[in-house]
């Protein structure tokens, strides 16, 4: 996983939490890398869920919602970031549907070691997106966070469905209904 995702983690705890929490986090998490990341590294995706995890202890809030608030929050870190690259695109279903065929390619000509999920779209409509993703580190609750942050970018309001195809979480279905 990308240093800028623990990057972007980090400051979203201490905006949340205050600088305090990170410590806390950082200290009793006893990570490979310290809790000392760049935005250009690439470290184990078990530091992040450590990481989570811990805060999730901290706080009491249920991991889904720390993961889905993160997705938000890195989504809009990411377009503050790159979004010059997006120039073109209108709507979040147009940047949904690119993830593959676009946005996963400039991402690996930044970080050409970047582990990517995988994602295969259908479009049965207008209003209607499906998305299928897949991805070893089982974190379709920050996909759901990315998602949301997508749709909120471009006031766009919609009924978001997550379906897990497997216990692990390594394959889920979304369904995105425009209203």
């Amino acid at each position: 996983m990308k240093g800028i995702v623990f990057t972007e983690f980090l400051e979203m705890v201490e905006e949340g939490f205050g600088y305090e929490m990170v410590d806390k986090i950082l200290l009793e998490s006893d990570l490979p890398s310290k809790g000392i990341y760049s935005a250009v590294g690439t470290y184990s995706h078990h530091e992040m869920v450590t990481l989570v995890v811990s805060l999730h202890k901290n706080t009491e809030v249920p991991i889904s919602e720390l993961l889905e608030a993160f997705g938000e929050y890195l989504f809009n870190s990411l377009i503050k970031a790159y979004g010059h690259i997006f120039h073109d695109v209108n709507d979040a279903f147009g940047m949904l549907s690119t993830i593959e065929s676009y946005i996963h390619v400039q991402v690996r000509k930044l970080y050409p070691d970047a582990e990517l999920p995988t994602f295969s779209i259908e479009k049965p409509n207008d209003k209607q997106l499906i998305m299928y993703y897949t991805s070893e580190r089982s974190m379709g609750d920050l996909a759901v966070g990315l998602i949301n942050g997508c749709l909120k970018h471009f006031n766009e309001e919609a009924d978001l469905i997550k379906e897990n195809l497997n216990e692990s979480g390594s394959e889920v279905k979304f369904v995105i209904t425009k209203k």
